[in-house]
């Protein structure tokens, strides 16, 4: 009988990480959420095997600010990105420069949108690609591709071009990054462009014969109610290519979820899919995003893979500023100091999380300068009146502007501001206000009451007529 010491368990090397980055994704569109029978099986199925956030919301529906907070932890003011065309700080610690530091190999693919606009559309600068070491990315990728013309720009700022739909193509990337780095841990992160639209054309160019969801077949509540008042019929003529968009993208992921098995990377590998912001197309002002409403801030959000397998659902409110801290403890990584997100893996299978606050807190900008909270129940909005909204990142006066009961009108048709039955009700959601702008470094503000309604006076309108909406400086 033998008396050697049994050989110890190799050690279990960190987790890998791949980030899928949808670009302009309602929540509503994937099958576990509400949305079209099979148009999203692959999220379901990462979401019913893994973790469903089911309240995930943006910290600031415009795309830089969301992106910044996503790669800092920090929300959009803080991170120095409360509006496009700002360049993320070369300092800030982010997710990056956190995996590359624990000996991750890093990269990026897609959509960067976080160099500034002096650097113009195409390379991004190698000290402005926030620490990602291998690069194939174009600042702003819809406007140096199109559907069947894809450009990217290496670590050298040379142009590439992949062949294939756009999403196809940077999916084959990613599999081919994912190839070349199964030896040694990674993280990658891939920013689609789908379902945004195409800007110079103001379309959503799907794959054929890929616009797969009929038309009229599916219509969100707030999109059925209020898209006959929208500008240029945005509803119904960009619907279906929106959601053939998505379709081919979680085809893609599912493509990448084979290589990664293929690879015996599946139980070693921590898989997130998120989106940027949401779309409201155009029924809440003149684009598509940029407002306070559920279809402009709530997003998809599930994860699978180490720590998330069978995390079951978070019902929880849920910042994405808090993804970058969850990654990185995920993977046993040290979070930077300075980060104001939260991990929410205590929240992952039926946890609790004593320390987090009972809403969430969302930035507003470009077309306003608005701030916002919502609990699992409401949703709060105050704007200001007198603030530059393209060039003030914050204000010091704000007006009661919007107040949503979600457990009765989820898709916000009714706007209880100003309603005397809810004035305790926004009073504690002013108070709830007041504790984030702290908490995030904001100046304190003066926060005016909407103006009075009686009980029972509903308005649909977002914004009550009795505010004086004519000062209000807008961006276009």
């Amino acid at each position: 009988m033998s008396t050697a010491a049994p050989r110890p368990e190799p050690a279990r090397r960190r987790p890998n990480v791949v980030v899928i980055l949808t670009d302009q994704q309602r929540w509503d569109t994937t099958g576990v959420q509400g949305g079209p029978p099979g148009l999203t099986p692959q999220f379901d199925r990462i979401a019913r095997e893994g973790t469903l956030v089911e309240q995930a919301i943006t910290p600031n529906p415009v795309c830089a600010p969301a992106r910044s907070a996503l790669q800092t932890g920090r929300w959009p003011t803080a991170a120095g990105v409360h509006r496009n065309g700002l360049a993320l700080p070369a300092e800030l610690p982010t997710l990056a420069s956190g995996f590359a530091e624990a000996g991750y190999a890093t990269g990026y693919i897609g959509k960067w949108h976080l160099a500034g606009a002096p650097s113009g559309a195409g390379p991004v600068p190698k000290d402005a690609r926030g620490g990602y070491q291998e690069w194939l990315a174009s600042e702003l990728l819809e406007f140096t591709s199109d559907a069947y013309h894809t450009v990217l720009y290496d670590e050298a700022g040379e142009p590439v071009r992949l062949p294939g739909y756009r999403s196809d193509a940077l999916i084959d990337a990613a599999i081919r990054f994912v190839a070349d780095h199964h030896d040694r841990p990674f993280l990658l992160f891939v920013s689609l462009l789908e379902p945004h639209h195409q800007n110079p054309t103001d379309d959503y160019p799907a794959p054929e014969p890929n616009t797969a969801v009929p038309q009229g077949s599916w219509l969100p509540p707030d999109l059925a109610a209020l898209s006959p008042s929208a500008p240029q019929g945005g509803v119904h003529r960009h619907l279906a290519g929106y959601l053939g968009q998505i379709k081919r993208v979680d085809e893609g992921v599912g493509r990448l979820r084979d290589a990664l098995r293929s690879l015996a990377l599946t139980e070693d590998t921590i898989l997130a899919w998120t989106a940027d912001h949401g779309s409201h197309f155009r029924t809440r002002n003149g684009e598509y995003k940029r407002s306070g409403h559920e279809a402009s801030v709530r997003v998809p959000l599930a994860l699978t893979g180490p720590g998330f397998t069978g995390g079951g659902l978070v019902r929880h409110p849920v910042s994405t500023v808090d993804l970058m801290p969850t990654l990185l403890s995920a993977a046993g990584v040290d979070v930077p100091s300075g980060v104001q997100g939260r991990s929410f893996l205590p929240l992952t299978g039926g946890g609790a999380d004593p320390g987090r606050p009972p809403e969430v807190f969302i930035q507003i900008s470009e077309d306003q300068v608005a701030r916002a909270v919502r609990t699992d129940r409401w949703k709060y909005v105050v704007a200001a009146p007198d603030a530059d909204p393209w060039h003030d990142a914050s204000a010091g006066r704000y007006v009661e502007t919007e107040l949503y009961d979600l457990a009765a009108d989820p898709y916000e048709l009714d706007n209880l501001a100003g309603l005397t039955s809810h004035r305790r009700v926004a009073d504690s959601l002013r108070e709830a206000l007041a504790a984030w702008l702290d908490r995030v470094g904001e100046k304190p503000v003066t926060v005016t009451p909407a103006p009075e309604r009686p009980t029972g006076q509903r308005s649909v309108d977002p914004f009550p007529p009795d505010l004086p909406w004519d000062s209000l400086p807008f961006a276009h």
